[in-house]
């Protein structure tokens, strides 16, 4: 039931959750699992979870690539070593 997929077993995006699959389970043989105890019995039949990858359509590589060639280094650059040490409003930085 799985492998025919989630618009097979009535959701339209076909996206699995194991929330979805323990409804199908539950509908099937009758059987209720926690979430927990369901995904231990899909890693052991060999399902594991997915991650689906999204790509925004406005993506502009060029634009990222001189990002970060550009604007990266300057906000990543350290501390101002001049700066005050504490933030602390107990204790008061020495001269």
């Amino acid at each position: 039931m799985l492998e025919a997929g989630a618009a097979a077993c009535g959701w339209s995006d076909q996206c699995w959750t194991l929330a979805r699959i323990g409804e199908v389970v539950r509908r099937r043989f009758g059987v209720e699992y926690t979430l927990a105890g369901l995904d231990l019995l899909l890693h052991r039949i060999g399902w594991s979870v997915q991650v689906p990858a999204h790509t925004a359509t406005e993506r502009d590589e060029s634009k990222i690539v001189a990002w970060k060639d550009g604007q990266w280094p300057v906000r990543k650059r350290g501390r101002r070593t001049w700066a005050p040490g504490s933030a602390s409003t107990t204790r008061q930085v020495r001269a």
